[in-house]
């Protein structure tokens, strides 16, 4: 099989046969996995209307974490501990933040019933006083920042007692009895933030604000049904104004759903068929004034299909249509009386108020018991997957509708042949996506949808491209504003549609430049890089090639590279940064926020794009990577983030020209003290040309060479990372501070394919990087390990059937034998395996029958017998992704050979491991294998003995 000794290895460089360079440690600055615990991420960053005020949450890998507000001029900061998801009110006075239980409290009630539960802090951030609350399911701020609605979790005080209403509260019993039959609501607590009064409003299920003004929809479903229906809070004035949108003891309430644009909100009434929602339902929608109405209801549904409780509502932006959906009417289900039939050569009798006596030998009753899934061979999704959808996806599926308010007329849009079309904020079309040709096909060819144009006016729908990969869902088919047109990509080209004269226009396909994915290397069609979002106008919209921005007018069809192909020349990849995350729009009379990242070399940089001068650079001194986070709504500060290997990612501000970037935080400033080690890129060649980079880190103290062990973690492509912190924790990857600190080198080398070659092409890749860190003088050929986790374990665990070179390998979830996986299902999502290896991540290329030698030639477990290198397998036994039986075959098969191979199953957990002590565990254990087989260090006991089971 061509295996490269250590030796030949080490004689590129040094000239003499298998050196071993020790390292010796002195241990100071080293990195442990309890310290790594104790780092900090920023989460959930929000900004002040005026730019005045960031807050964040601050949580560690374990442990309590905090939120901290700080004023964006650096002078001022407070903290709430144990917040998380913090919200600053519209006027920038207060900050509202959930508070978690203590670490303490959830672990040890993480198995009981009823697990401590979180609260709520209200932060003044004027006089910094904090009010603290208990038992506080949600809340939400109102759009002028004055009012606070906090929900109380369900009331479970014994019968007797009175609640903040001066109501008796219902004993467990009743309240049990009555969540049988119904959902029933608990206290919302409405505060005036700046006065402190309140007002608590019983049994409320949903609560939502208005975003265009102070208003409040609540839903209230209460144990006798009085007072069920729907209220709105006027909150304009000084003292709230109580308007009753829908009442009705026998009915309840759901989905209040708000205009973004306009004082409009709708919900679904529903009533009650003994104990369960009444198989008809209605919408009904209020305007601001004058009484609710009802919209639609199984009277404007086609024929079978009616409104069903669970809905999905969504206005357009200035509310004048709201999309809702309809559902196929309940029709009895004739399965099991169709199968008696058959079995028993009579109909199925009807179930009788009397008891029929106990009949061993009836079919009917030992039937009742049977489970039993049919596996169709044309059914359009197997089983398994049906099942992993119908929770999610197909229980409550709707088929989308529109309603016009201005003259009540109610369109079906979606139905049985086309079962997805999307709202839209333009009043003339929508874009619909049927995949039901090709259900079928994505077991092994992945996925494709055909895309329609939807009239909202009549229903009538028109295909303009069939077969598209991918759907809809990535980012390469939108509408745009006025709903005239229809940009896609397809087979490497985008293409425009009008959906006015029914024409189709190829953008792309006289340019010079390729617009598909010009590192794609899938047995499958290449994507695009996609698009940005369009202008406010509709005249055009921007889209990508690997480098540049191109503009595309929609009137004449004509491109315009926006960045002078100075991306390409440059190796620049530019894209435009969303300012806005609530608008789906640009605005073309401002110049473009502009991210540019350096292929070649790494690094970020902002830029404007003002149309004049092209992309102008702004800020970035070639060593960072750059990450913007967000605007102030009502000015241009902006926060963004840099950071690099040994630079956590701290918040910055700034203004929108950058002229006087400040940084905001520093979270972990412990970093100091450790030996982080430091970052290059390096650069080499395969012996048949192919170029890689891959990113080297060495450690601290690491004299000119001087050589060091080296681990090396991988998976595709991974310099990219040059320049990115890694992330403190400890989870299933090892983490390269703390390998640095303990005096490792390690290794991030690129990976390029050949479609039917993966895994050769990973042993050309890393046995050619490992010979070039040899040849700099910085690899110990004696003491390189391996690690890989699910697609780089694969890679690992065939890797080392084929070379001598790694000392030691750790493969997590590794597929071992691709003819046992090809028909195995992806428990996670239920889809069958078949097309990742003819057209996906296995880059096998054909099917199992037409390239069997292809599955055998790249299946690790057919060359076990070639395996000199200690193997480390980890699996999870409820692994989603990789069947965990795969490192069962390969852990047996390296048995029976009598190799040095050791498997840790993790019991109970998935492909990534979620348990902190497994992960501890995982971590520690893949420390002591490497330092045992690269370092010299002495084997712990489950290394050489084992651990026998001693039952849980």
């Amino acid at each position: 099989m061509g295996h490269m000794s250590r030796c030949q290895l080490a004689s590129i460089s040094v000239g003499t046969l298998c050196l071993v360079a020790t390292v010796a440690w002195a241990g100071d600055g080293s990195l442990g996995f309890v310290d790594l615990m104790q780092f900090r991420q920023i989460e959930d960053v929000v900004i002040s209307h005026d730019g005045s005020w960031v807050a964040y949450a601050l949580a560690p890998d374990r442990g309590d974490g905090e939120v901290v507000v700080r004023s964006t001029a650096g002078e001022v900061e407070h903290r709430i501990e144990r917040g998380a998801a913090p919200e600053i009110s519209a006027d920038g006075r207060w900050v509202v933040a959930e508070v978690i239980p203590t670490l303490e409290e959830r672990e040890k009630n993480e198995d009981d019933d009823d697990p401590p539960r979180p609260g709520l802090a209200i932060l003044d951030l004027v006089s910094g006083q904090e009010e603290r609350l208990d038992a506080v399911e949600s809340f939400a701020l109102s759009a002028d920042g004055r009012w606070l609605a906090y929900h109380r979790f369900e009331n479970d005080e014994e019968s007797g007692e009175e609640n903040d209403c001066g109501e008796t509260a219902p004993t467990q019993e009743q309240r049990e009895d009555e969540e049988n039959e119904r959902e029933i609501g608990s206290d919302l607590v409405l505060r005036d933030l700046g006065g402190g009064s309140e007002l608590t409003m019983a049994h409320v299920v949903d609560f939502v604000f208005a975003e265009s003004a102070p208003l409040l929809a609540v839903t209230i479903s209460a144990p006798e049904g009085e007072g069920n229906g729907v209220q709105v809070h006027d909150l304009r004035d000084e003292e709230p104004v109580l308007v009753t949108l829908h009442t009705d003891t026998g009915e309840h309430a759901t989905h209040p759903t708000w205009a973004d644009e306009a004082e409009h909100v709708a919900f679904v009434v529903a009533g009650d068929d003994e104990g369960e929602p009444a198989a008809d339902a209605e919408v009904w929608t209020w305007t601001g004034s004058g009484a609710a109405r009802r919209v639609a209801s199984k009277a404007d549904a086609p024929e079978g299909f009616t409104v069903p409780s669970v809905n999905e509502l969504q206005w357009s932006r200035d509310g004048a249509r709201l999309f809702f959906g309809f559902k196929p009417a309940a029709e009895t289900d004739t399965a099991v009386a169709t199968a008696t039939a058959t079995a028993t050569g009579k109909e199925t009798a009807t179930a009788t108020a009397t008891e029929d006596p106990f009949d061993p030998y009836d079919p009917d009753a030992i039937l009742a018991d049977r489970e039993v899934d049919v596996w169709h061979w044309k059914d359009p999704r197997i089983i398994p997957n049906q099942k992993e959808r119908w929770s999610e996806h197909d229980k409550d599926r709707v088929y989308r509708a529109v309603v016009h308010l201005d003259d009540g007329k109610v369109v079906p849009l979606a139905d049985l042949d086309l079962p997805e079309v999307e709202p839209t904020d333009n009043p003339r079309f929508a874009l619909g996506r049927s995949d039901l040709p090709y259900l079928r096909e994505l077991t092994w060819d992945g996925r494709f949808a055909d895309l329609f144009a939807v009239d909202l006016q009549t229903g009538e729908r028109s295909l303009f491209a069939a077969r598209i990969a991918g759907g809809w869902r990535s980012p390469s088919a939108s509408l745009s504003p006025d709903g005239k047109h229809a940009l896609y990509y397809h087979d490497g080209d985008w293409r425009l549609y009008s959906t006015i004269e029914g024409t189709t226009r190829n953008l792309t396909a006289d340019l010079p430049v390729s617009f598909a994915d010009e590192d794609w290397d899938y047995p499958a069609d290449p994507p695009g890089y996609g698009s940005s979002e369009w202008a406010d106008h509709s005249q055009w919209v921007v889209i990508y090639d690997k480098y540049d921005m191109w503009l595309v007018d929609v009137l004449d069809g004509e491109l315009q590279n926006l960045t002078r192909g100075v991306g390409r020349d440059e190796e620049i990849v530019f894209r435009v940064v969303d300012l806005d995350s609530e608008s789906e729009l640009i605005d073309p009379t401002r110049p473009f926020f502009v991210e540019g990242y350096h292929d070649r070399l790494k690094h970020d940089a902002f830029y404007a794009h003002t149309g004049r001068d092209g992309a102008v650079k702004l800020f970035g001194d070639g060593n960072h990577r750059l990450e913007f986070v967000g605007k102030a709504e009502d000015n241009e500060t902006i926060v963004f983030t840099r950071e690099r290997y040994s630079e956590f990612p701290d918040l910055w501000v700034s203004n929108l020209d950058l002229e006087d970037p400040a940084r905001l935080t520093d979270v972990n400033p412990q970093i100091g003290d450790y030996a982080w080690g430091s970052a290059e890129l390096v650069e080499w060649a395969t012996d048949d040309g192919t170029e890689l980079q891959g990113v080297l880190i060495t450690p601290d103290g690491r004299k000119p060479g001087e050589r060091v062990p080296v681990l090396v973690y991988y998976y595709r492509f991974f310099s990219h990372r040059l320049h990115l912190f890694n992330e403190p924790v400890v989870n299933h990857r090892p983490s390269f501070p703390v390998y640095a600190s303990h005096g490792y080198a390690v290794f991030l080398p690129d990976i390029r394919f050949q479609v039917g070659r993966p895994g050769p092409s990973a042993v050309q890749c890393l046995t050619s990087g490992i010979e070039h860190l040899v040849a700099i003088g910085v690899a110990d050929p004696e003491a390189v390990g391996l690690h890989g986790h699910s697609w780089s374990g694969y890679q690992t665990a065939y890797v080392v059937t084929q070379t001598d070179v790694f000392a030691a390998a750790v493969a997590g979830a590794p597929v071992s034998n691709m003819t046992s996986a090809y028909s195995g299902i992806r428990l996670g999502t239920g889809l069958a395996r078949q097309f990742q290896y003819e057209k996906s991540q296995s880059r096998i290329g054909g099917s199992l029958w037409e390239v069997p030698e292809l599955y055998i030639e790249n299946s690790p477990v057919f060359f076990a017998d070639e395996i000199d290198t200690p193997l480390l397998i980890q699996f999870g036994d409820e692994d989603e992704a990789v069947p965990w039986q795969q490192g069962i075959e390969l852990y047996l098969a390296c048995r029976r050979l009598d190799k040095d191979c050791i498997m840790l199953q993790y019991r109970g957990e998935p492909h990534h491991l979620k348990k902190t002590a497994n992960k501890l565990d995982y971590s520690i254990k893949m420390k002591q294998f490497f330092d045992h087989h690269l370092k010299g260090e002495p084997a712990p006991g489950w290394m050489t003995d084992g651990v026998p089971y001693r039952g849980e």
